[in-house]
């Protein structure tokens, strides 16, 4: 399995350090390495072979091979990182240790964090795979895409408010890096269409001219 790093975590390490915010940011990608184990582990035990692991700046990602991989495994294995999360904190709610809250925090953050229905979050990708089990007019696409959109906006809004009550940077960091994400499949959004389009458009040229 290959593993591949994106730079950019070490500049974020930077700002927390000089923030003095890097303790929860160290829980965070603790757990979230404990939330994709999780995914691996799910998808191994049906079969799939993991191909590649991400280390993102505010998390870690694994890629799994496409064969057999339908949209109920994927369900399941997107359910996985998060309930491993919601276990682990409902479990140090009975184990006193220090430091017992920024446990239960880091995982409760997680867990309701990749729950949110934005794809590519655990949240999007479940939401994702209901959509194509139910889809038979082959919106799944077009649906994900502008619900992705609505919630960004909405959790960016409810963020700023807590962003400038707080001075958190972490979060302002975690919700700038996210909008990267969703543009980028944004721009493969729209670029799909596109090639929909022009494919369509170069197939009823082929039927007039036959």
């Amino acid at each position: 399995m290959k593993i591949k790093v994106n730079i950019q975590i070490f500049a974020i390490i930077i700002i927390l350090l000089l923030t003095k915010q890097i303790e929860m940011y160290s829980w965070l990608m603790l757990f979230a390495f404990i939330h994709e184990i999780a995914h691996m582990c799910a998808g191994m035990a049906l079969k799939l072979k993991p191909e590649m692991l991400e280390i993102e700046p505010f998390g870690v990602g694994i890629v799994f091979e496409s064969f057999e991989n339908t949209e109920k495994n994927k369900i399941i294995i997107s359910l996985a990182g998060p309930l491993i999360n919601l276990l682990i904190a409902i479990t140090f709610m009975f184990i006193k240790i220090n430091p017992q809250e920024l446990i239960i925090n880091a995982n409760l953050l997680l867990a309701i964090f990749n729950l949110i229905p934005i794809y590519p979050l655990d949240g999007g990708r479940i939401l994702k795979a209901i959509i194509k089990i139910k889809d038979k007019k082959g919106i799944t696409e077009d649906v994900l895409n502008k619900i992705s959109n609505i919630l960004m906006i909405l959790l960016t809004a409810g963020s700023s408010i807590l962003i400038l009550i707080y001075k958190n940077i972490g979060l302002l960091l975690i919700i700038a890096y996210l909008w990267i994400i969703v543009i980028k499949e944004n721009n493969k959004y729209t670029l799909k269409k596109k090639i929909n389009k022009l494919l369509e458009k170069q197939k009823n040229t082929w039927h007039f001219i036959n």
